[in-house]
Parts: structure tokens; C-alpha cells; sequence
């Protein structure tokens, strides 16, 4: 199944000690890159994270942030005894210099930052929910990549039906265009052979001839765009990632769609190949997407 590069996922859990939410963000990239962005205290949990995902994703850059908001409600807090005595040391020394004393009150003390503390989570019971919360983000990741990967199928597979069609109507004008050819051709060849026979000079005519020639025959050009065009719709039935492979075979079709154009002897020819690079870019923008 063709997955896109480009998804989003957001998921919370509530556990005994807050709110648990992963955030994740992908994009297309070349090669599976993770940027996981993790409060400090969650940090231990990277590798399991980095290995967990590389299991379900091949490429794309993927931002993977996790918030985690205490629930103070049911933890509590906790006063910090060390600062609060010396907030009352440095409160007692102040009294005796300054001429006008004023007491540390207990409403002054709570408004101290780090006064009162929350408890440092429980990575052992955290770590649990936090890795099922990240697979939960990243089946939702992988549903939205499937979905946009369906709509990107549909979007190639009307292409390649459109450059076969395009492939054959060059293949129904290819009579009519090469017995035009020929009879220009042979009006180019009696005026040649006037001038040559007076020069004494054929070999001119044969390089002329063999010119000719190649400039008509195109069937080979047109046999390798089917080719190619047979080989990306094998590729889109893959259930691996295609995504570099597709690539490879847009660059081939535009290869060959530009031979076509160079050999063109037609304006319907050249009208043609026109429209096949226009097809073929359509579907190289959006396999720019595929995983």
C-alpha cells in the first residue's frame, strides 16, 4: 500500500501522575529522519522511541514532541525545607541590619519559585503508558500517510493511462507521418542529387539519407515509455517502500519523453511529447510524497 510522507498525529493519556500527549509532524525527506523533542526527565526513553518508529516508518522527516502536564491534584506538592530555611536565615540576617524589620510571611514564602516542588514522576510506571500512547500516534500517523497514499495512487494511475493513451495515438499517426517524411524526403533527395552528382561528392547523400532516418524512427523510444510506464504500475502494487524507485522511473519517462521531442519530424509529435513531460512532471511532484 503507498503511504504519503506527510501526516499528522496527536494523542493524550491520562495516568496516575498527569497528562500524557505525543505530538507528531512528518514531512517528506530522502531518508527516515527523527527529531524527538522530550521533557528531560523523559529523556532515558529516546532509544526505545528512535527504534520503535524505525520499525514502522522508512523515510520522512518526523518531529516527535511529548508533553507531559503533572497532575497536581493528585500528586501533590511538596515543600522545599532546604530553600525555605534559608529564605528565613537570609530573612533573620536582613531584620538585623535593616532599622525597620519586617518577617517573612507564610504567604511570601509559598510565592518563592521552587518552594513548593511536585514530585519527580515514576519513570517505572510512566514508561508503560508513555510507549502505548506513542504506538496509538503512530497507528493514527500510519492511517492518515494510507489515506493520502490512496489519493496519491489514484492521481498516478490516471497518468499512466494518460501517457498510454498519449504512447499510442504517436503510434496510430506514425504511418501517415513517416510516408509525409518520405515523400519530402524524396523531393530533398532529387534537389541533392543534382548538386552531388555535379560534386561528385555522395558521400554527402548517404549521411544525408542515414540523418533522415534516424530522425524518423521513434518506435524504440515509444517502446521503452511503455516499458516504463508498465514497470510504475507493477511498482504501485508493491508493499514495500517504492517511493526511490518511482523516482527513478519518472526521471526514465522524462528521459525518454525528451528523446521524443528531439526526434519529433511532427508538430502532432511534438505536441505529444508536450504533453507526456507535463504528465510525467505531475507524477514526479507527487511521488516526491511517497514513502
Amino acid at each position: 500500500m503507498i503511504r504519503s510522507m506527510t501526516a499528522f498525529a496527536r494523542i493524550s493519556t491520562q495516568t496516575q501522575w498527569g497528562e500524557v500527549c505525543w505530538e507528531l509532524r512528518a514531512v517528506n525527506h530522502r531518508y527516515l529522519e527523527i527529531s524527538p523533542r522530550l521533557p528531560e526527565e523523559f529523556r532515558v526513553l529516546e532509544t526505545r522511541l528512535r527504534e520503535r518508529i524505525a520499525q514502522l516508518l522508512k523515510r520522512g522527516k518526523l518531529d516527535c514532541t511529548l508533553r507531559f502536564q503533572t497532575d497536581t491534584a493528585t500528586v501533590g506538592f511538596r515543600l522545599n525545607h532546604t530553600l525555605v530555611q534559608q529564605l528565613l536565615t537570609v530573612s533573620t540576617e536582613l531584620a538585623v541590619l535593616s532599622d525597620n524589620p519586617q518577617k517573612l510571611s507564610a504567604l511570601d514564602l509559598l510565592n518563592w519559585a521552587g518552594v513548593l516542588e511536585v514530585p519527580a514522576p515514576d519513570m517505572d510506571s510512566l514508561s508503560t503508558p508513555i510507549m502505548a500512547t506513542l504506538d496509538k500516534a503512530l497507528q493514527q500517523l500510519l492511517a492518515h500517510r494510507e489515506r493520502e497514499g490512496a489519493q496519491i495512487l489514484r492521481m498516478i494511475e490516471q497518468r499512466c493511462e494518460a501517457v498510454t493513451q498519449e504512447i499510442s495515438k504517436v503510434r496510430a499517426q506514425l504511418p501517415e507521418i513517416i510516408k509525409r517524411q518520405r515523400e519530402r524526403t524524396k523531393a530533398r533527395l532529387s534537389e541533392l542529387e543534382q548538386n552531388l552528382v555535379q560534386e561528385r561528392n555522395l558521400d554527402r547523400l548517404e549521411q544525408e539519407m542515414v540523418f533522415l532516418a534516424q530522425k524518423i524512427d521513434v518506435a524504440e523510444e515509444l517502446d521503452r515509455l511503455d516499458a516504463h510506464v508498465l514497470e510504475v504500475q507493477q511498482t504501485l502494487k508493491s508493499d514495500k517502500a517504492i517511493g526511490r524507485r518511482l523516482d527513478f522511473l519518472m526521471q526514465e519517462l522524462n528521459r525518454e519523453a525528451n528523446t521524443l521531442a528531439s526526434k519529433s519530424i511532427d508538430t502532432r509529435t511534438t505536441m505529444a511529447s508536450v504533453n507526456l513531460k507535463v504528465l510525467i512532471e505531475q507524477m514526479r511532484e507527487q511521488v516526491q510524497n511517497i514513502e
